[in-house]
């Protein structure tokens, strides 16, 4: 696939998030440690919730997705971080940007469909116990899981052709430490404004698209939660849906931002990129596994099997 530019590019230079070769090693363990308990946190959440059959309910099977796509989207950025922190030469070729660029946003646009549709069977257990088992059927379950993966590959997409559609002269150093089509931008000698104007268009459309959904889940459960006269009954919803709120406050809150605010070349635009992109993915299965005392038990469970 070739990339439009005025000159022979053949790579880009990532300047990483820092050029200190100390802080680099100190960045090195603390990225390593993340990443290592990332993959192990949600490994064990696969591996939890497939091995008891008292979690094979709809709101388990949406919750291994999550983890299957936080083992994804981790592994397409942080294993290229570590690579980068123990080396002099950090670049990346033009089809490896390219795929960066695809699946940095493919990971992250399926879970933001995830976590909407998470919200949907929070509310139609809460909201509409009795009717819970006829809406959330495995077949329909299945389908919602396989719209977002939909959605989120057509987004996609249209991220990858923006990206194709730039028009490069000599810059080729990328004030980041992975390729997202915001830090792209600024390499550009073309015209960007259309490119932006479909980014902006396309980030609002997938965003609102599955934040509102979720704001209208949410406003039904606190709703309903309101109207419970048990006290011991109103904590115990509280604490299934705390997790939920947690992890779209810090998914959608930085993603958001990153992806709708001018690129500035500064910490904030790392710091944003870390925070969905290494930490949430990090924070996912032990927000869910410390809160949720239905995974602590399986997790006994499932040790006791195996040790």
């Amino acid at each position: 696939m070739a990339w439009r530019n005025h000159s022979t590019i053949t790579e880009f230079i990532l300047l990483g998030l820092s050029d200190n070769p100390y802080i680099e090693a100190v960045l090195f363990v603390l990225f390593l440690g993340i990443y290592l308990l990332t993959v192990m946190g949600n490994l064990m959440m696969l591996l939890v919730i497939r091995a008891d059959s008292r979690l094979h309910t709809p709101m388990y099977f949406f919750l291994s997705n999550l983890s299957f796509l936080d083992l994804c989207f981790s592994s397409v950025t942080v294993p290229k971080l570590l690579k980068d922190l123990l080396s002099e030469k950090r670049t990346i070729s033009v089809e490896g940007c390219l795929t960066q660029v695809f699946f940095a946003f493919i990971t992250p646009g399926t879970e933001a469909c995830l976590l909407s549709v998470m919200a949907y069977d929070r509310y139609a257990a809460i909201c509409h116990p009795l009717l819970y088992g006829q809406v959330m059927s495995t077949q329909f379950c299945v389908k919602l899981v396989l719209i977002s993966w939909g959605l989120a590959c057509l987004h996609a997409f249209i991220i990858v052709l923006l990206a194709i559609n730039l028009d490069f002269c000599e810059a080729q150093t990328i004030h980041h430490y992975i390729c997202e089509l915001p830090s792209l931008f600024p390499l550009s000698c073309s015209d960007i404004s259309i490119n932006v104007d479909i980014l902006i268009c396309s980030i609002l459309l997938h965003g609102l698209g599955t934040f509102l959904p979720i704001s209208f889940s949410y406003a039904r459960i606190v709703s309903t939660i309101l109207s419970i006269s048990s006290t011991s009954g109103r904590s115990k919803t509280f604490s299934t849906c705390s997790s939920h709120f947690i992890t779209v406050t810090l998914f959608f809150g930085s993603g958001l931002i990153r992806y709708l605010m001018p690129t500035t070349d500064s910490s904030l635009d790392l710091l944003l990129s870390l925070q969905y992109g290494a930490v949430t993915p990090l924070l996912n299965p032990f927000i869910y596994s410390l809160k949720n005392k239905e995974v602590k038990a399986a997790v006994r469970r499932t040790l006791g099997k195996y040790l």
